[in-house]
């Protein structure tokens, strides 16, 4: 675990805001543990769980069994966190819990931009059977709470300069880039239909694009924050592939967690909370020339470049508005990090595990040399025994 993440580790923790009492002695089960938010969240409960002695178990549920490895790694020797490999759209996967949950975090989904284009009966097929899946277990468990993840883009397109957890706006629903917010639009009304139908604690939590210390570098995602952190790691110019006229809402993914846990703990059931810093809002084209000018000093320029295939990278349509937060913020919460540090700690974390992956491959570069010179001793000490042996036998035969 690198130095950056350690830090946002502590940041969520040290956040007294936080009920944490609550907490103890539960349970807490997080789909989609091996993405990003739902990682982040599960590295910062066991942190917690180590520092505050919450006696918290963990059940950690994703598909990536590597990076499950390095989440059971994040529960040190208390061996508090289970990891289940598995698919969120098979029931019988969840069976293989060992304990009943108190709290269910339900992060998994897919978010891949081209994925929404190019698979998007799987995109909304994934969003509603999951969540289905976790509401009926949670229906059986009897949770003491739920909170499902969904997303700024339930918004769509609306002329709010900013809006609020009531401020629906339009969708194109014969575009299959509509497959990702109208599922979680579906969702949040399943979520909603089985609260009041069934007494489900169930809170939703509308996240702005939320990144951070933990986004892969090379994970192929093809939204903007992590095109842009990508070029400026590399010295190269960013590239804009549209006007970069549409706002985006984010928030980093330390102050996202702290925003999660205090949805779960803090806020009401059946009711919505949009995650975002509003002081991170910006337009594709202003996030651009703050991390070219303000992050990268000037040393990288923007350039505006669309590509032929643009129809199939799912950008979303350009949207004006930004997130407004109060109705979080209410409950005590507020953000820390604003853009340029949100893209800073991202870099930084990037370079962090470059060196080391450059450690590793040198040490391994190593090891390789020491085996292989220690073979080459010994064949030559055994081609000298045998030229002794040979020796000898000659000797005696004369």
């Amino acid at each position: 675990m690198g130095k950056i993440i350690r830090e946002d580790n502590y940041s969520v923790i040290s956040d007294d805001s936080i009920p944490w009492e609550r907490l103890r002695g539960s349970v807490a089960l997080v789909t989609g543990a091996t993405g990003l938010i739902g990682g982040a969240l599960i590295r910062a409960l066991a942190t917690a769980n180590a520092e505050r002695g919450l006696r918290l178990r963990l059940i950690a549920h994703g598909r990536d069994k590597e990076r499950g490895k390095a989440l059971l790694a994040a529960g040190g020797k208390t061996g508090a966190i289970q990891f289940i490999a598995g698919d969120i759209r098979d029931p019988a996967g969840l069976a293989a819990m060992t304990e009943r949950p108190d709290h269910i975090f339900h992060c998994a989904a897919i978010t891949d931009s081209a994925a929404m284009v190019a698979r998007p009966a799987e995109v909304a097929a994934t969003a509603a059977d999951g969540a289905k899946n976790l509401l009926e277990l949670a229906r059986a468990w009897r949770c003491a709470g739920f909170v499902f993840l969904s997303s700024r883009e339930v918004y769509g397109q609306t002329t709010l300069a900013e809006v609020r957890e009531t401020d629906l706006g339009y969708l194109n629903l014969s575009q299959p880039r509509c497959c990702y917010p109208e599922s979680k639009r579906f969702c949040e009304a399943l979520c909603a239909a089985y609260a009041a139908q069934y007494d489900i604690p169930v809170k939703i939590a509308r996240l702005a694009l939320t990144f951070g210390a933990g986004t892969p570098k090379d994970g192929g995602d093809t939204r903007v924050a992590y095109q842009f952190a990508r070029q400026a790691l590399a010295g190269e110019n960013i590239e804009l592939h549209t006007e970069g006229n549409s706002v985006v809402s984010c928030c980093y993914i330390s102050d996202a967690v702290r925003g999660l846990l205090t949805i779960m703990l803090r806020g009401q059931p059946r009711e919505a909370y949009n995650v975002a810093n509003p002081a991170a809002s910006a337009t594709v084209r202003e996030m651009a020339e703050l991390v070219a000018n303000e992050v990268c000093g000037g040393k990288i320029k923007v350039v505006v470049k669309p590509p032929a295939d643009i129809q199939s990278r799912g950008y979303a349509p350009d949207v004006g508005c930004r997130l407004n937060a109060d109705k979080l913020k209410a409950l005590g919460w507020a953000p820390r990090y604003g853009l340029a540090a949100m893209y800073r700690r991202l870099l930084a974390d990037w370079r962090e595990r470059q060196e080391w992956q450059e450690w590793q491959e040198w040490q391994e570069r190593q090891e390789r040399q020491e085996r292989q010179e220690r073979q080459e001793r010994q064949e030559r000490q055994e081609r000298q025994e045998r030229q002794k042996l040979q020796e000898r036998q000659e000797a005696r035969d004369e």
